[in-house]
């Protein structure tokens, strides 16, 4: 077993992470009946796309002898309704340097277009990932 989830009331929830023991609060969003006090789980979902980049870029830079400690993503979850579904996550990737060689470039975008997340998500899911070198 992975995690426990557990409803807290008012739209909210506690995972428990069992090897760690680490939690995490969600919320329902404004716009749907919650109040936005934590991630929402769609949040979440959107968020684990780039964590997860963000990990595979990191084991890649290490695997290849450089390194890329300070990168940021910026995540942008856009939501469709009819169902209500993540209908699009932009992730704005902002390197911490700019000395990066072309291939080093190339190594952490595939890095990160095949974390397993990425690979995870529904086809119908559009991933948008941009780079700031």
């Amino acid at each position: 077993m992975t995690s426990t989830v557990t409803y807290l009331g008012e739209l909210r929830t506690e995972a428990t992470h069992l090897f760690s023991g680490t939690k995490i609060i969600t919320d329902a969003p404004l716009d749907n009946q919650g109040k936005a006090e934590a991630f929402s789980p769609t949040d979440l979902c959107a968020t684990s796309l780039a964590s997860c980049a963000l990990t595979i870029m990191g084991i890649s830079a290490r695997n290849h002898a450089f390194d890329m400690n300070g990168a940021t993503a910026e995540v942008t979850k856009i939501m469709a309704a009819d169902p209500r579904r993540i209908s699009q996550v932009v992730i704005r990737f902002v390197m911490p340097q700019n000395d990066y060689t072309d291939t080093q470039k190339q190594i952490l975008e595939k890095a990160a277009r095949t974390c397993p997340v990425s690979f995870s998500l529904a086809e119908g899911i559009e991933q948008v990932m941009e780079f700031v070198w």
